[in-house]
């Protein structure tokens, strides 16, 4: 069995993965990268499948979650704490904004090591914050 060396994704390899997934954000993405700004590209991520949500395409958004589940699983500590820390968080806005049925779909086709980060914020915000 050949071992293979995999290097972790970084955030510019990322931003690149983030530009092929994402055609209609591949000018934002340029701009951003441009300026080292992961996390403003992240933030470009989430409004996007905000406007999805509006639109109600789910099963557009559940797969773009896998996305950047693939991107987070091979990403070195800056990319997964920036995903972390953005992205997952966001998800609390798509439950408050979007229809119930809609989170209910996206939250059980959203990748376990998704859920498991979310549900730990969930319960530290209601440790530290009463929420």
């Amino acid at each position: 069995m050949v071992n293979v060396n995999m290097q972790a994704i970084n955030q510019k390899k990322a931003m690149e993965y983030l530009k092929f997934f994402y055609p209609p954000l591949r000018n934002e993405i340029t701009q951003l990268s441009l300026q080292d700004n992961f996390a403003g590209v992240i933030q470009a991520t989430i409004n996007y499948l905000k406007r999805l949500l509006q639109e109600s395409k789910v099963n557009i958004i559940a797969h773009h979650i896998k996305l950047m589940d693939m991107i987070y699983k091979n990403g070195d500590s800056y990319v997964k704490s920036i995903i972390e820390n953005i992205f997952v968080r966001s998800f609390e806005s798509f439950k408050k904004h979007g229809k119930i049925q809609h989170w209910k779909l996206l939250y059980q086709n959203m990748p376990v090591s998704f859920q498991v980060i979310y549900n730990d914020q969930r319960k530290q915000d209601k440790i530290f914050f009463g929420k």
